[in-house]
């Protein structure tokens, strides 16, 4: 294929930062301080104030983000084995790994056609539903209501959707705690696997710093038994010189998905929603959906005039073979639907202006 609109190409996305990147790289290299440090302390300090939160906790990535929040709330009792987690079913399967991997059992929840995120109105709550997991998917910030059962635990999947809010209020800053992914092809992304925990919860905060700590509260002194995931500095001051560079990153991604919203137009492609504010949505990805089985046919259509394409994700959780034994035969009508149907285009940096507009015209020709 002859690829003239790449989906993602990092060398793009940093190229503008470049210099910043190989100054942040070399001033760890010269401090001889290669875990923890200035770097990172930097970093959890500059990432708590752009969430609004008291506390940002450096990690290794955002599995690790999710399964220590939620192993905190058990070592602090405020979870218990057996206890049910609510994820959506249309996400990425870190969701429900990060519950299943702390000895906590899932329930998957089905999802809203027009925003992909989790359908609040019929929310599976059961007997031993404890916590909720809201995925702020593709970008798109996911309201938490005020009408949840008392005492329900909100961890927030924040790996999509860094720099969206709802009013004042940011993604990080809506639960308990929230997961946050740094992979490199985020919003803001690292060069390689990082992640943080952002809340408010002081003694959340503590615990996760320790279990993430191999469980120690000073050197040698293991309070828990815990686990080696902390962010390394070399990535924590890469991210130090990106964060700043969130809003514009956001910004060009929500020109093209302004492009993309107001000039496709071809009866066979659904297209999403727009928020009712513009800085609800970060748009990680812009997620359109084939309707009548024509997917495959739509996406070699664009590969054919060199628009490179993305499905997240083509398996809902639960029919993942990890899952499905336990919980394949369950019905999630929404989300299955768009694992079917559901086709990614390019929206990064990479995509210009210019780039998006003819994109929507290679769109607009699909016939099926």
């Amino acid at each position: 294929m002859n690829i003239r609109f790449p989906f993602l190409d990092l060398a793009t996305v940093n190229e503008p930062y470049i210099g910043e990147i190989h100054t942040a790289a070399a001033r760890v290299i010269d401090s001889g301080r290669y875990i923890g440090g200035a770097e990172t302390q930097g970093f959890e300090t500059e990432l708590a104030a752009a969430t609004g939160t008291s506390h940002a906790i450096g990690v290794g990535n955002g599995l690790d983000a999710l399964r220590l929040i939620i192993r905190a709330c058990i070592e602090l009792r405020r979870l218990r084995r057996g206890d049910e987690v609510i994820v959506p079913a249309n996400s990425f399967v870190a969701s429900a790994l990060a519950v299943t991997e702390c000895g906590l059992n899932v329930r998957f929840a089905d999802v809203d056609p027009d925003t992909a995120n989790i359908d609040w109105a019929r929310l599976p709550v059961g007997s031993r539903t404890r916590a909720v997991m809201p995925v702020h998917l593709y970008g798109r910030a996911c309201p938490v209501p005020d009408s949840l059962p008392d005492g329900m635990i909100v961890i927030e999947d924040n790996a999509q959707a860094i720099g969206a809010s709802i009013g004042r209020r940011m993604t990080g800053a809506l639960g308990h705690a929230a997961g946050m992914s740094f992979y490199p092809t985020k919003n803001v992304g690292a060069l390689g696997d990082a992640g943080a925990v952002t809340t408010s919860d002081d003694e959340l905060a503590h615990t996760v710093r320790m279990l993430g700590n191999y469980g120690a509260d000073t050197p040698y002194h293991n309070v828990y038994a815990g686990i080696n995931s902390r962010l390394d500095p070399i990535q924590a001051a890469i991210l130090r010189a990106k964060l700043p560079h969130m809003a514009a990153e956001n910004a060009t991604r929500r020109r093209n998905a302004e492009t993309y919203l107001a000039e496709i137009n071809n009866p066979l492609i659904i297209t999403p929603s727009a928020p009712d504010h513009p800085e609800a949505h970060v748009w990680h990805q812009f997620v359109v959906r084939i309707t009548g089985g024509r997917r495959d046919a739509f996406r070699r259509h664009m590969a054919a005039n060199g628009v490179e394409t993305a499905v997240h994700y083509p398996t809902p959780i639960h029919r993942l073979p990890c899952y499905a034994a336990a919980c394949g035969n369950l019905s999630l009508p929404v989300a299955e639907m768009l694992a079917d149907q559901v086709v990614s285009l390019p929206v990064s940096r990479c995509t210009s202006p210019a780039d998006a507009a003819e994109i929507a015209g290679i769109a607009n020709a699909f016939r099926g």
